[in-house]
């Protein structure tokens, strides 16, 4: 079987492509496992797979062979998680960076060389989960919190629920 850096590597770069998958899980486990088995039909896999909604069963999440997940640690369960291929450590440092929220995860990629072809040697990525009922208690992250500043670039994925009632407060919104 190839190796799977093989396939992100050229003479010039480690990483040329990053490959990185958004995808809203709808608390399914088949869900998810459709999703990780379509992974194997592609030429180059995500690197990075940003989860909202992720089943989980007694606070634990899924796994899938090739990758690691990281989340929010129990109590409770996670609402969105960040999956990684091991890929990824043999050749950058990847660092869990968790929030005040449940409803936001981020990883940190770390690379002495710099990334990309970039000077930066840092990439933050952020995955976040705003789907909420139109009933009390809300929850709301202030734009400010999901896009921080920060001196390297930050990507941020993921469901910005436009039906949140924050959204447009005068709406009927009907269960």
């Amino acid at each position: 079987m190839e190796n799977l850096f093989t396939r992100y590597t050229d003479s010039k770069a480690v990483f040329p492509s990053f490959p990185i998958v958004q995808h809203n899980c709808l608390g399914s486990w088949d869900v998810f496992l459709s999703l990780f088995h379509s992974f194997t039909l592609l030429p180059h896999p995500p690197l990075l797979v940003a989860i909202q909604d992720p089943p989980s069963r007694r606070s634990v999440l899924p796994s899938f062979p090739g990758f690691l997940s990281v989340a929010l640690p129990p109590p409770g369960c996670p609402r969105v998680a960040i999956d990684f291929s091991p890929v990824l450590n043999q050749h950058l440092s990847c660092s869990p960076v968790f929030h005040d929220s449940s409803e936001m995860h981020s990883m940190d990629v770390l690379s002495p060389e710099g990334l990309f072809g970039f000077p930066h040697r840092s990439l933050r990525v952020t995955s976040v989960y705003l789907l909420r009922t139109n009933h009390p208690p809300y929850h709301f992250i202030p734009p400010d919190g999901i896009f921080s500043f920060l001196p390297y670039p930050h990507l941020v994925l993921g469901d910005f629920n436009l039906h949140h009632p924050l959204a447009d407060p005068c709406r009927s919104l009907s269960v």
